[in-house]
């Protein structure tokens, strides 16, 4: 999931040089304003929506510019429709209401629910409003299929640790397994796992089974691979470089093959997108289709500070287990003015009900969920398997693209016209 981040950086980009203003850009070795406090999961800075799920405290302007995070809750999401599903516009970080918070356009389709991704978008990502801090998380789907289609179920944390299923659309018979130790890339953490049938035409059920001694992914019930806490030790660093802190449950569909993209992250992918594909023809749209996400929360660490149940919250700048502590803070914002040190900020109202800004509150929509350039030899299919027969439904006739997203460009130009306006409405009142 790493290879994309330069994607997720591009597209992010293209979308705020359509509105005629720059982003401001935040790492760990360059912090947020505080005026723009948040980091958001693609590294730029804002507040509202920025500052909750995958908001980076450590390269926030200070650890609690993030919003805390809600505890970890079990659950079997049967995901027949679009309950319980909330567009990130929407999203305040009450996960009382809302099991997942989404980019992009799912559709709700015989029991199930399509991430899609059509001509000109960057896909859907759908992540989980509750984080894992140790569990057994099992996800029921059916990946996408074709070049440079790709679609995932990770947990990810928001300092990058990560724990990751991949699926590259050339390659229907095998599960890409591999893990991050706060982003940093390691090309060699990579473990194929074959899958018993066609990923795309048939449902499997893929696990991860995490706790803080070793990570254990299986397919179907099959143990597929194990990796100890006690194999990662860094003698340099003097650590263990292990995914240990609460993270987020994310499923998506992303074009790693994008002609915009580095030449391996399009080779690994299985090539350049076609865009007028047999999926694309039929439906409007590629995608990759879940019904079911499992979630048992395991205790977490014994020697964890715990003054509260509610939410995890960062205590330093380590991004190690250790700094998490769970406290009884809220996990709401008032509105999407709102940061992690200003919970009750809110919009200024015009004629009692339109809301107006020009601060960044809202993060570019990206399928891709956090990734990076680069090319993971252990990772990349050996040649195209051979696919079952095709399955695909037809919703809408031959080259519809009824329920598919617009373009993302055209979708935030027209809301920021609308906030535009409702400004100068606002200024004529005064």
């Amino acid at each position: 999931m790493v290879r994309a981040w330069a994607y997720a950086v591009l597209a992010v980009l293209t979308a705020n040089a359509a509105l005629g203003y720059d982003s401001v850009k935040c790492n760990s070795g360059s912090k947020c304003p505080k005026d723009l406090p948040c980091c958001s999961q693609y590294g730029e800075c804002g507040v509202g929506a920025y500052c909750l799920g995958g908001c980076d405290p450590l390269s926030s302007n200070t650890l609690d510019s993030c919003v805390p995070a809600p505890t970890c809750k079990s659950a079997d999401y049967k995901l027949t429709n679009l309950d319980g599903i909330t567009d990130k516009s929407k999203y305040l970080g009450d996960a009382s209401k809302s099991n997942w918070v989404v980019d992009g356009t799912p559709l709700a389709y015989q029991n199930q629910v399509l991430l899609t991704m059509a001509p000109k978008t960057v896909g859907t990502v759908m992540a989980s409003s509750h984080y894992v801090w140790y569990g057994k998380i099992s996800a029921t789907m059916k990946t996408s299929r074709g070049a440079g289609v790709v679609s995932a179920f990770i947990l990810l944390s928001d300092v990058k640790d990560e724990i990751d299923y991949e699926f590259v659309g050339v390659d229907l018979q095998t599960a890409q397994t591999n893990y991050y130790f706060q982003g940093i890339t390691n090309y060699h953490n990579g473990q194929n796992i074959t899958v018993p049938s066609d990923t795309f035409s048939d449902y499997h059920t893929y696990t991860i089974d995490w706790t803080p001694d070793s990570i254990t992914w299986s397919v179907d019930g099959k143990v597929g691979r194990v990796k100890k806490k006690s194999e990662t030790w860094n003698s340099t660093a003097n650590r263990f470089d292990y995914p240990q802190t609460p993270a987020r449950i994310q499923l998506s569909i992303w074009p790693g093959g994008l002609a915009s993209n580095l030449a391996g992250t399009i080779a690994w992918a299985g090539g350049l997108i076609d865009w007028d594909g047999q999926d694309i023809k039929a439906n409007g749209y590629y995608y990759a289709s879940v019904s079911d996400v499992n979630v048992q929360c395991y205790d977490p660490p014994s020697n964890v500070s715990k003054p509260g149940s509610n939410s995890y919250i960062y205590k330093d700048s380590s991004g190690l287990e250790s700094a998490v502590e769970i406290s009884d803070k809220s996990t709401v914002l008032k509105s999407l003015l709102g940061t992690g040190v200003n919970m009750s900020a809110d919009f200024p109202t015009v004629s009692g009900s339109a809301h107006a800004t020009e601060i960044a509150n809202i993060p570019g929509l990206n399928g891709a969920g956090p990734a990076g350039p680069g090319y993971q030899p252990g990772g990349a299919p050996d040649s195209p398997a051979k696919s079952a027969n095709p399955t695909a439904f037809n919703q809408g006739g031959s080259g519809s693209q009824n329920g598919a997203t617009k373009p993302e460009g055209e979708r935030i130009l027209k809301g920021s016209l609308f906030a535009g306006l409702v400004a100068v409405v606002g200024m004529m009142i005064l």
